[in-house]
């Protein structure tokens, strides 16, 4: 998936305190929770977003314990191959 601020790709962050992260526009929040949910990956959201120097407001997302970081990659990023894939549908 990419991020609609940065137009690269999210990134899963292995470096968290006691597990991996994803920080992402808040925007975007609904739609990754989704992907996550879709392929059973535990996940919870921090209370408190974020926004520096008065730009866009960042959550971030704390994945399970035991996590994989790359599996969850590899996941968003086909998830951002498919929805390139996706034909745009036009109001008729």
């Amino acid at each position: 998936m990419i991020d609609i601020t940065t137009k690269k790709p999210l990134q899963v962050s292995p470096y968290g305190r006691v597990r991996p992260y994803i920080m992402l526009p808040l925007d975007q929040l609904k739609e990754v929770q989704e992907v996550l949910e879709a392929n059973s990956i535990r996940h919870t959201v921090d209370e408190n977003v974020i926004s520096m120097n008065e730009g866009p407001f960042i959550a971030t997302i704390d994945l399970g314990r035991g996590a994989d970081p790359d599996a969850i990659q590899a996941i968003l990023d086909s998830e951002s191959l498919s929805s390139e894939r996706r034909p745009h549908e036009h109001p008729g």
